[in-house]
């Protein structure tokens, strides 16, 4: 493994002070305030138009980030304005989950997470916590025991996403690992533990590079072939989904304290590490550390957040926890400095040059609603006393 490439950059953290990082998230509650008239009982799309939002309904997967955008600026400002916002948006997912709409991905638990969940973690509202729940009831119909996994897409029934896996869904298994929590029934988190095993077994490969999808035989359980949807190639690396591994693994190492996903996690991280550019902004696929391509922002910030996850799990005298969480502050620096629309004339995001879905052609070089949320979470992951939003 390349494991010491990154050492010499990150050894030291960036010269920044106090005023500078809270002068970043400053700049990003302002932009959650201004937003809140103009989404009005809406959401931001995915991904900008020419780094403006258009408004949608709750029928994307990225809806919820919104809602985790106003929960976070409540967190950082105390305003009752960002929690009475967010607190409107609960019956919409009500609706959501009775009428079943746009309920066939494993993104429930990012639906719900950053929405119902957090409602519950900042004010103990019970029919939050009800609501999310009934997500997590949804999530668990979309596994097959026999293969230990999560289908990430689709009907269950339909044969082109049928055993299809994501890494994303590192990310999504946290409303299981909740749901036992809350329940005390132990099948949420089995179901997350055997889904978080098969995917690293079969989605990371040897040099801790990843694969975005793989496949399965529902009824046998065996594995049948890797592919990509957004990267550059099946046997490239997505820079996105290399960073939701980190994270994904990250968080599911605090709820399991298994060591085999903590080692994981900081494979990942190495890997996402050793193949960034100067400038620490990742390209959209990590086959690419220079030229014209496009960055996205989105996997830095996410990836940045996610090693803080990391670093505060390993051992005090684990010589790379300083290392990632050095990694983290200089990522987030290069982001405030080069990579917020402070610069652009006319905005309604916070994080330019992000991609949504590159071979799509879908949001590229545009402001993406996860990449917003993330680069929060990590400003107050920095300026903040240190919690788990997941």
């Amino acid at each position: 493994m390349e494991n010491l490439l990154f050492y010499k950059r990150f050894l030291c953290p960036p010269e920044k002070d106090a005023s500078f990082w809270q002068e970043a998230l400053d700049y990003a509650v302002h932009k959650i305030r201004s937003n809140i008239a103009f989404f009005g009982d809406e959401y931001p799309s995915p991904a900008s138009v020419r780094n403006v939002y258009p408004r949608v309904q709750n029928i994307e997967w990225t809806s919820s980030f919104w809602t985790g955008l106003l929960w976070l600026a409540y967190h950082s400002s105390g305003d009752e304005l960002f929690r009475d916002a967010a607190e409107r948006y609960l019956p919409d997912f009500r609706t959501r989950l009775d009428k079943r709409i746009a309920t066939n991905t494993h993104d429930l638990g990012f639906l719900y997470t950053l929405s119902c969940v957090n409602a519950y973690h900042f004010t103990r509202n019970c029919s939050a916590q009800i609501m999310a729940l009934k997500a997590a009831d949804l999530l668990l119909i979309r596994y097959y025991e026999k293969a230990g996994i999560i289908q990430a897409w689709g009907d269950l029934n339909d044969p082109a996403q049928r055993g299809r896996i994501i890494i994303d869904c590192a990310m999504n298994l946290p409303l299981l690992y909740w749901a036992s929590m809350q329940t005390g029934n132990p099948y949420y988190k089995e179901a997350a533990d055997r889904h978080i095993v098969t995917a690293n077994k079969y989605l990371i490969r040897d040099d801790w590079s990843s694969y975005h999808t793989f496949y399965f035989d529902t009824e046998t359980g065996s594995p049948l072939k890797g592919t990509t949807a957004q990267g550059y190639s099946d046997d490239s690396c997505w820079s996105r989904g290399q960073a939701w591994g980190i994270y994904g693994n990250a968080l599911a190492y605090w709820y399991t304290k298994e060591p085999s996903l903590l080692e994981s996690a900081r494979g990942l991280a190495q890997y996402f590490l050793n193949h960034l550019p100067d400038d620490l902004v990742a390209y959209w696929d990590l086959v690419f550390t220079q030229g014209d391509e496009e960055r996205d922002s989105s996997a830095s910030a996410i990836g940045a957040s996610g090693l803080l996850v990391l670093s505060a799990a390993l051992p005090v005298g684990d010589p790379q926890r300083r290392i990632f969480e050095n990694a983290a502050l200089h990522i987030a620096a290069s982001l405030a400095q080069s990579y917020t629309t402070k610069a652009a004339r006319e905005s309604n995001g916070i994080l330019l040059h992000g991609v949504y879905g590159k071979p799509g052609n879908n949001g590229v070089d545009e402001c993406t609603i996860f990449g917003d949320y993330f680069y929060m979470e990590l400003l107050l992951r920095i300026t903040a006393s240190w919690r788990l939003y997941w």
